[in-house]
């Protein structure tokens, strides 16, 4: 899949990126990781039908946990990144999935 990853951190916004890495941005297959601190990433890919798939992604030795939205559309992704970097004050995000 062609992905633009500069689109992408456009539909999430400058201000967003800043507030949920600090503007640390690292490629990934089919779009963007934001390294949040203590373990969590975000993780915003774009997916088959043109929406974005948001991860909250805890990574600790061999313990990984991801919490996962799907279907979300360009209008709402910067919300729906941020809101999954708040990984303190808002533990009911996504559904989890153990990986």
């Amino acid at each position: 899949m062609n992905v633009d990853r500069r689109v992408i951190l456009d539909q999430i916004g400058f201000w967003n990126v800043g507030a949920i890495s600090g503007g640390r941005v690292q490629a990934s297959e089919n779009g963007v990781i934001l390294p949040v601190g203590y373990g969590y990433k975000v993780v915003v890919e774009l997916a088959g039908d043109d929406t974005y798939t948001v991860k909250r992604v805890y990574q600790k030795a061999a313990l990984i946990k991801e919490w996962v939205v799907e279907g979300v559309y360009n209008d709402n992704v910067g919300e729906v990144a941020y809101q999954a970097s708040l990984f303190r004050s808002n533990k009911e995000f996504g559904q989890k999935v153990l990986a």
